[in-house]
């Protein structure tokens, strides 16, 4: 009785095409390599009479290349990497005309700026926004004890409330104030963002009264939690603004539970402990957003002028800094695109002897400037320079006492010589304008 292969080359059937294992899955490929990869020699047609034998390929043989890297387009943006994958929050965030309509019409410095809104023909939308590096619940989750310090914790919170300030003063309702929702920057500024559950009040309404809310759990107020049908919209924000304070300078949760019932079940009854840590000011603070009562909770006028927030808190601390990227582990967050831009454009390392060319004749120069690193010459010196031209150039001097003007003049002359004989290079070198800067203006 014949077994797997040999029973099916003796009952051969004409197939279409022959698989291309390139184009395979890779466990299907080795699927196939373990069952039907097999080397037969020999048999009846063979003429070189040898028995048959089956050669099994092992699938840790298999040496997988890691694809290349495609450049993809959409509109006028070249796309990077894919941060992170939340497909009901895509789905509806970017089917949700509501939040770009709001977003189309806010303009702040602590509020997520919407760039621009592209749509295809498979119904999807894609939001430009602009680029933040990293998210305070990250940088959070990146230390030990979960909190900043009180001065970075000041910086943030007071960034917070002007953004939260701008909001309302728009009749906007945030409704999901939390660490996950604030994005930072490069150069530390706080960005609100993801107002997908935020709500605008009519421009006509007598007051911010709303009847719904989906932000997170563990960030609503007593009236939510309590179920109540209608809540000041405003004051959701500013007890959300107070959890968040709560939480980025100890760490903890004002409220907590072991699932969602008992957790709405504490926040109703409104018990919480503030740690002695946070001191008289903090904590002063604190309960005054954090009021049970919506009618005697802070209003952001009453926190901008509270002690806590009109302080100078002095830097004690480390600050917690941006963490590493989780992917790749890079420490300056650089941005995912940059390999897109090497595929699309087609550079290379043996190109780069393209931006070394000697174009310093080409610079035109319109006003005064300091080349970064060389050093200032003295008004005298300068003086007598001007006096001296006719004699000879004044060559400028670098940190490192090297001259400006000295370059290796062999790899000079090659670099012309190549370009000359090259006069594809030469163009496309003197048309894009991109060149490096010499040794010594390197520092």
């Amino acid at each position: 009785m014949l077994h797997g292969a040999e029973q099916r080359r003796q009952e051969p059937e004409e197939p279409d095409a022959e698989p291309d294992p390139e184009l395979m899955l890779p466990a299907f490929r080795d699927y196939l390599e373990m069952d039907e990869v097999i080397d037969y020699i020999g048999g009846d047609n063979d003429p070189m009479g040898v028995d048959t034998f089956i050669h099994r390929i092992d699938s840790t043989d298999v040496i997988y290349q890691p694809r290349k890297k495609r450049a993809k387009i959409i509109g006028k943006y070249l796309m990077g990497d894919r941060l992170k994958y939340f497909p009901l929050l895509t789905i509806k965030s970017c089917l949700d005309s509501r939040e770009i309509q709001l977003l189309r019409r806010l303009r702040h410095k602590n509020v997520i700026q919407l760039v621009d809104v592209l749509y295809n023909e498979e119904n999807l939308t894609y939001m430009v926004m602009e680029y933040c590096v990293c998210g305070m619940q990250e940088m959070l989750d990146s230390v030990h004890d979960k909190k900043f310090p009180v001065f970075q914790a000041h910086g943030y919170f007071c960034q917070l409330i002007d953004g939260l300030e701008y909001l309302h003063s728009q009749g906007i309702v945030h409704k999901d104030i939390k660490p996950g929702n604030l994005l930072l920057t490069t150069d530390g500024t706080l960005k609100i963002s993801d107002l997908g559950v935020a709500e605008a009040l009519h421009p006509f309404a007598e007051d911010d009264t709303c009847r719904t809310s989906q932000g997170s759990p563990a960030f609503q107020p007593p009236e939510i939690a309590n179920g109540l049908d209608t809540f000041s919209g405003f004051k959701v924000d500013i007890w959300s603004a107070g959890v968040t304070l709560y939480n980025i300078t100890t760490g903890l949760y004002p409220f907590e539970g072991d699932n969602i019932y008992k957790l709405f079940e504490n926040i109703g009854k409104g018990d919480y402990t503030i740690p002695e840590e946070c001191g008289p000011l903090l904590a002063d603070l604190l309960r005054g957003m954090l009021e049970y009562d919506p009618v005697k909770r802070f209003s952001i006028q009453q926190i901008r002028q509270h002690n806590w927030f009109r302080k100078k808190h002095a830097q004690m601390e480390t600050p917690v800094p941006i963490p590493p990227s989780p992917e790749t582990k890079d420490k300056w967050r650089s941005m995912t695109v940059v390999p897109y831009l090497e595929d699309l454009h087609g550079y290379n390392d043996e190109d780069e002897d393209l931006f070394n060319e000697d174009v310093e004749d080409e610079i035109i120069y319109t006003q005064d400037f300091t080349v970064p690193g060389q050093v200032q010459m003295p008004e005298e010196e300068i003086e007598q320079n001007g006096q001296n031209r006719s004699k000879g150039h004044h060559k400028a001097m670098c940190m490192n006492g090297t001259e400006a003007g000295q370059f290796n003049s062999k790899a000079k002359t090659e670099r012309r010589s190549s370009s000359s004989s090259n006069p594809s290079r030469k163009a496309s070198t003197s048309s894009s304008k991109i060149r490096k800067l010499s040794p010594c203006k390197q520092q």
